[in-house]
């Protein structure tokens, strides 16, 4: 009977080469790995010391340092963060795809699915499962026309069902007015919605997304007094000749903010409008959004306007902010203005309606969606401090269920705050 043999009492990368049990604690290819991983994590924060300094390519914020309370947490975010900061990230992503459309005649693939061949229909019984990976970044239309693809894809992969995002808006009136202040509830129309005959023929997703819209704005003004901006819109438009959205951009033109704040006006002081004189004044270049998402910097032409609430000057104030930190815009009482001090909830879409809100709203603050959920004890004094309660949120992220502030419970914690503080 032979003796078993025992494990020898050191580590295996320390015996001896030559030791039939001998394995090195890096190989090649480990170390090879190691030292990619390093530069990679290492490479953002070199370079920031250098003055480097990365730009959102999409549209949210570039992903945070993770903290190290997060646990393993940590080491997860580590990778978003060190993607999102890699200098000259820009540059790449359009050389990439300048490349795939010379080669190849077509976009690169630039997020795994960004640009994946369109899938005829959506996500129905009869056809194949659709994830994010089907989906398009961007959904490039006829006649030069860019479409954020989440329009598409949230729609189709909502995180929560209609119902749940009905009695989230519900809860939030409710809680509200229980407080005896006013509530006005905006939905922006995505661009698809508003201008649909520029999508292409076919593309992932566009039979589920076709059919989540359309039960979307069958039911939800109806259910939560949401204002319907989608027929006044293409009005507006066709009166003044041009689209009421940009081509390459996912927002609205400033025409868009103005019907906006002429709509919250009359809803807070019916005929509050009838003294209020509006003037083209300047034209700047501004970002677009959707191209930056292809590595592209292009520019749309903006025509911005003088709003004067008592027929007389100019009262607009340009103040350009996201609202992750609330924005507050005071200004002299004026005729024909709004004197309710009134805080807003307001995205991406609000900074296109700001100027034209602090011209006719004597006293308004207005905070991010994201703020709202993240930091409830801040968002509820800064609410209360209101008669007024104006909440504008995006036609995608509603009908997706992305907004944390649709959970009742963040509308239960910020009407504890209103609660507390009544007005009369």
């Amino acid at each position: 009977m032979s003796q078993r043999q025992e494990l020898p009492p050191v580590h295996e990368a320390w015996l001896p080469r030559e030791h039939p049990l001998h394995r090195p604690r890096h190989g090649r290819r480990q170390l090879t790995a190691l030292v990619c991983a390093l530069l990679f994590f290492s490479t953002p924060a070199v370079t920031w010391l250098f003055g480097a300094r990365a730009e959102p390519l999409e549209n949210r914020p570039l992903a945070p340092f993770p903290s190290i309370t997060e646990g393993w947490g940590f080491f997860t975010g580590l990778g978003p963060w060190a993607a999102d900061h890699l200098p000259f990230r820009r540059d790449a992503v359009h050389s990439v795809d300048a490349l795939s459309r010379g080669l190849f005649g077509e976009p690169a693939r630039l997020d795994g699915g960004a640009h994946a061949p369109p899938i005829s229909g959506g996500q129905t019984d009869a056809e194949p499962q659709l994830d994010e990976s089907a989906f398009p970044s961007v959904i490039e239309g006829d006649q030069g026309w860019l479409y954020l693809g989440h329009d598409i894809s949230y729609k189709c992969l909502p995180r929560r069902d209609l119902d749940q995002v009905i009695a989230g808006l519900r809860r939030w009136r409710q809680v509200v007015e229980a407080s005896g202040r006013e509530f006005q509830l905006v939905i922006a129309p995505d661009k698809s919605t508003v201008y649909p005959e520029h999508l292409p023929d076919e593309y992932a997703g566009q039979n589920c997304a076709r059919e989540a819209g359309e039960e979307f704005w069958r039911r939800v003004p109806a259910a939560t007094g949401a204002v319907d901006m989608r027929a006044e819109l293409r009005s507006l438009a066709e009166r003044n000749g041009r689209p009421i959205y940009h081509a390459i951009d996912t927002h609205w033109t400033h025409e868009g903010g103005i019907a906006m704040t002429y709509r919250l006006a009359e809803r807070l002081r019916p005929g509050v409008t009838g003294t209020w004189t509006l003037e083209p004044s300047r034209r700047y270049e501004h970002s677009a959004d959707i191209p930056d998402q292809l590595g592209q910097d292009r520019t749309v032409d903006i025509q911005a306007y003088a709003l004067a609430p008592d027929g007389g000057g100019d009262n607009t104030r340009f103040v350009p902010s996201d609202f992750h930190e609330p924005l507050r815009l005071d200004s002299p009482t004026k005729p024909g203005m709004v004197e309710a001090p009134t805080r807003m909830i307001g995205d991406s879409f609000t900074q296109f309606a700001s100027p034209y809100l602090a011209a006719a709203f004597q006293d308004l603050a207005i905070v991010h969606p994201e703020t709202v959920a993240e930091d409830t004890a801040a968002t509820g004094a800064l609410l209360a401090e209101g008669e007024v309660v104006v909440m504008e949120l995006s036609e995608r992220f509603v009908a997706g269920g992305r907004y944390d502030l649709l959970d009742p419970a963040v509308a239960d914690r910020i009407g504890a705050v209103l609660a507390a503080h009544p007005v009369p």
